[in-house]
């Protein structure tokens, strides 16, 4: 089974929809995903990633089932006395915490504690272990029991700090490297497959994380949505 997890295009927040980059974009993953044999699509209720998958399904002449657990991640905490997200922090807080590292500690730290975030992060991992239990696979401790092995593709739409929840859950691993060290830009492509190398029993391996071959191919810049500053000194986000 291969799982694809497709990141929304270039976005336009204050219209929950994308930019005129984003449209570019969306085209090209378009021709991109349409080429594949998809047994199903899924994507968030966010308006941006709607309108990336639009253009594929309406390429494919396909819908999508909508799921709630795809909207981007809800965790939040409260910093310098407001309310952000948890997977914003800076390096030299995040880095100096030990259970940051650890899938089972993570949230466990006072500022993680104070907020939602496990709350939110439990209700992602259901839903994926509720998605891949209905495509044959179901989730037990670190592996998966295979119930139908299959060589099914599934397609889901959504964001990029949901999409580190995600192959948290799945790989058994801390979200803290994964939000901070790792990055999926707009449109990109990142692919599970699973391995049965023992009957009945599964793992999951990333072939390839956040792949934007699509967008160099026909000579489109990736967009800089989620990226911060190269260098202190750039006029880019801090």
């Amino acid at each position: 089974m291969k799982i694809i997890i497709c990141r929304h295009a270039d976005p336009d927040y204050e219209k929950d929809s994308l930019t005129p980059k984003g449209w570019r974009e969306a085209e090209l993953l378009a021709e991109r995903i349409s080429k594949l044999d998809v047994k199903s699509f899924y994507v968030s209720p966010l308006g941006r990633a709607k309108d990336t998958a639009g253009l594929t399904l309406k390429k494919m002449n396909r819908g999508a089932v909508e799921l709630p657990w795809l909207h981007e991640f809800k965790g939040i905490v409260m910093s310098n006395g407001k309310f952000t997200s948890c997977w914003d922090r800076l390096p030299s807080y995040w880095t100096e915490i030990d259970k940051y590292y650890s899938y089972d500690e993570w949230y466990n730290t006072p500022l993680m504690k104070f907020g939602n975030v496990k709350r939110e992060y439990e209700r992602v991992a259901k839903g994926v272990d509720k998605l891949l239990a209905e495509h044959g696979y179901v989730h037990k401790g670190r592996h998966f029991e295979v119930v139908n092995s299959n060589h099914d593709t599934i397609v889901l739409f959504c964001h990029f700090a949901v999409e580190a929840v995600i192959l948290s859950h799945i790989f058994g691993i801390s979200p803290m490297p994964l939000w901070h060290n790792f990055v999926a830009l707009p449109t990109s492509v990142t692919t599970l497959v699973s391995e049965e190398r023992e009957r009945g029993i599964a793992a999951f391996r990333c072939m390839e994380f956040a792949d934007n071959s699509h967008l160099y191919a026909a000579g489109e810049e990736p967009a800089f949505a989620a990226r911060f500053c190269e260098c202190f000194e750039d006029d880019t986000r801090h």
